[in-house]
């Protein structure tokens, strides 16, 4: 007669509801816990992929991102079939998600500053770029240019959909031309690009910002090993990460998922006016440029009379 143990045997396999194994030192995390550190894992920092709403969430002040477009759906112009129909990708990332297409984009505050926000979902296919994330990055950046505010991208995408073929590589002119426009017009805009960031993004706007700002370790390129290595004619060691790309001159900071908001308000601080009232209505911006933002950074370091920094207090405040 076999003997019963009083427990149960341990389970090799954990609820996928409950627990995540983390890639970077295979510990299982719990998914409560890991949420409370911003998807961040405590023990090696790895950073997990996020949804575009929780990036939001995450960054702007709270409850003061109002949506632009949510109800902009992409469309089936080719009648493009792969081992899916294009219209039954879009449906099931439809469901999965609950966006309509990879990018989301409304007006908030950061620090009671209003900023002109787009923030990409690459677990909508991918996050790749078809007619409606471009349509939705220009509006944000039109936005900025009737508001005059700032400008924030964040990049989440594996580039081009070849789903839509010529209408998605369209979107790499669309985008740049109202970054230029932005640029022209002496408004600042912040790139915060996350893992990954590939492709037709990389080549368009995502490294062209005033800032750019990444997370650690994230992978930032154009092309694939493949594509790399038979234009120029070798094996890469490793896939380029934001570390190789700052030290290239691609990436001004590398800044950590719990310091990130911290860091963009302090931004904001050099590169726009201080809200004029309680309400957090800016004043008129001036006309910003690259020497502008120097300046405010070297003065801020700047010792006074005492040695000490003239404008410590200035600085904590604006950030």
């Amino acid at each position: 007669m076999p003997v019963r143990l009083p427990f149960r045997p341990r389970r090799d396999a954990y609820p996928p509801d409950l627990w995540t194994k983390c890639p970077g030192c295979s510990e299982m995390l719990f998914n409560k816990q890991l949420d409370k550190a911003l998807r961040v894992c405590p023990g090696c920092g790895h950073h997990f992929r996020i949804s575009a709403r929780a990036r939001i969430e995450q960054l702007v002040d709270p409850g003061s991102f109002v949506e632009r477009d949510s109800d902009l759906t992409p469309v089936d112009a080719l009648g493009f079939v792969d081992l899916k129909a294009y219209t039954d990708r879009l449906l099931s990332a439809q469901l999965a998600t609950g966006l309509r297409d990879a990018a989301v984009w409304g007006l908030a505050r950061m620090g009671g500053r209003q900023i002109s926000l787009c923030a990409m979902d690459f677990f909508f296919i991918g996050g790749s770029m078809g007619s409606v994330v471009g349509e939705k990055v220009t509006r944000a950046g039109e936005a900025a240019l009737a508001e005059r505010v700032p400008l924030l991208i964040v990049s989440s995408s594996g580039g081009a959909r070849m789903q839509e073929g010529t209408f998605s590589l369209m979107q790499l002119v669309k985008t740049m031309s109202i970054v230029e426009r932005v640029r022209e017009a002496g408004i600042p805009y912040i790139s915060l690009m996350t893992d990954p960031t590939t492709g037709g993004v990389f080549a368009s706007f995502a490294v062209v910002g005033d800032v750019n700002l990444a997370e650690p370790n994230a992978l930032i390129r154009f092309a694939g090993d493949r594509v790399a290595s038979g234009t120029i004619g070798e094996e890469l060691p490793e896939p380029p990460r934001a570390e190789f790309l700052m030290s290239h001159g691609f990436v001004d900071r590398i800044v950590p998922r719990e310091q990130m908001r911290d860091e963009i308000i302090s931004l904001l601080g050099f590169l726009m006016p201080a809200p004029q009232n309680g309400q957090g209505e800016p004043l008129a911006s001036p006309t910003f440029s690259r020497r502008s933002i120097i300046s405010a950074i070297t003065g801020a370091l700047a010792p006074d009379s005492n040695g000490e920094n003239a404008t410590q207090g200035e600085g904590a405040t604006n950030g």
